[in-house]
């Protein structure tokens, strides 16, 4: 649905061509037929930027883990399985690795029924593992905590393993673009630590203005990501103290240029700024995944979850102050970073399974 998943997709497809290998990223949401991909994308992106209430439903009745009885994705999902078949016997597909949950149902069940042949290694993006993830048709899940990975074994009763999330390698180095980006934020005053606030690829937040005006007003530079929400950003952009610099095409250099991230998702902005060695803080998590993401990481010891105003601006002042607790969030985020999940995929186990 959001461009984390895609982001994922690419840098998997990365790695297989950089280790020689061919690989194709297949967007299961296009190979839905009627227009149906396009249309949930659609109600999925109105439904988070402007009405979440509608989107807390929808988690609790489809996604939320737990042992009551909720409808499954598999039925939808299995609409794409006539393409997706199509497409393993064009590419004489080795492996098929999901990025995304309707993905994963489908490969399950295609799995299950003995019609896909190729084992599948489903990547989980998320920290807290919702229920359409989770398909016992599906060989091998790769994801990004230890607990993550219990908690799939106990649904499943498949394996799976932690190799970290999955991220580019330009994130974990400094690059040259950092210093103009520091040069940058030099004109808003040398001593005001640089905050990136990030609303996603969609811009989708809550009172994500008023967030600006509160560190601007404490002695933060709110560098603030609307994605390609223009008409947020034209309402961010006009506040004193606050940098709002549009769609952004350098996020390496820029994470390694600020002292923290605050985030509403914990999804893949996330996770690249623990590769970039920057502390994360949740504050108005989005409903669902986002608000149960930002719980687990505060759980994990991998990020602050901020109930507050006051909570955020204490989260910050002691997490943009080099010292010790600095020292210690961003060494617990960097160690998640276990191993690689494309060289795990594609040693996937039950290639011979009926």
């Amino acid at each position: 649905m959001g461009s984390g998943h895609d982001t994922v997709a690419a840098e998997l497809a990365r790695r297989a061509h950089a280790a020689g290998k061919e690989a194709h990223v297949v967007d299961v949401l296009a190979l839905l037929p009627y227009g149906l991909g396009s249309a949930l994308r659609g109600f999925y992106q109105a439904c988070v930027r402007s009405f979440p209430w509608a989107y807390a439903g929808i988690y609790d009745l489809f996604l939320r883990p737990g042992p009551r009885p909720r409808p499954s994705g598999t039925p939808l999902a299995q609409l794409a399985g006539d393409r997706l078949m199509s497409l393993v016997r064009e590419t004489h597909a080795d492996v098929v690795v999901p990025v995304f949950h309707l993905a994963a149902q489908l490969t399950g069940h295609l799995r299950a029924r003995g019609v896909l042949r190729p084992p599948t290694a489903v990547v989980v993006l998320d920290f807290a593992v919702h229920r359409q993830w989770l398909h016992p048709g599906n060989d091998l899940y790769l994801c990004v905590t230890d607990e993550a990975a219990r908690q799939v074994r106990r649904g499943t009763g498949r394996p799976a393993e932690a190799t970290g999330p999955v991220v580019a390698p330009g994130f974990f180095t400094e690059g040259p673009g950092t210093a103009d980006w520091r040069r940058r934020f030099e004109r808003y005053g040398a001593e005001r630590p640089p905050v990136l606030v990030s609303a996603g690829a969609w811009g989708a937040g809550s009172h994500l203005a008023g967030t600006a005006r509160l560190l601007a007003g404490n002695g933060f530079l709110p560098v603030v990501l609307c994605g390609r929400n223009e008409r947020l950003r034209r309402a961010v952009d006009g506040t004193p103290g606050v940098l709002a610099p549009g769609w952004v095409t350098d996020m390496p250099d820029l994470l390694h240029a600020c002292a923290a991230l605050v985030d509403n998702a914990a999804g893949q902005t996330a996770v690249q700024a623990l590769a970039a060695g920057v502390p994360v803080v949740g504050y108005r998590p989005l409903p669902g995944h986002g608000a149960e993401g930002v719980r687990r990481m505060a759980a994990l010891g991998v990020g602050d979850h901020a109930p507050d105003e006051a909570g955020l601006l204490r989260s910050l002042t002691r997490l943009t102050e080099q010292g010790p607790q600095r020292e210690r969030r961003t060494a617990a985020g960097r160690a998640l970073f276990q191993g690689d999940a494309l060289s795990r995929a594609v040693r996937a186990p039950g290639a011979d399974r009926p």
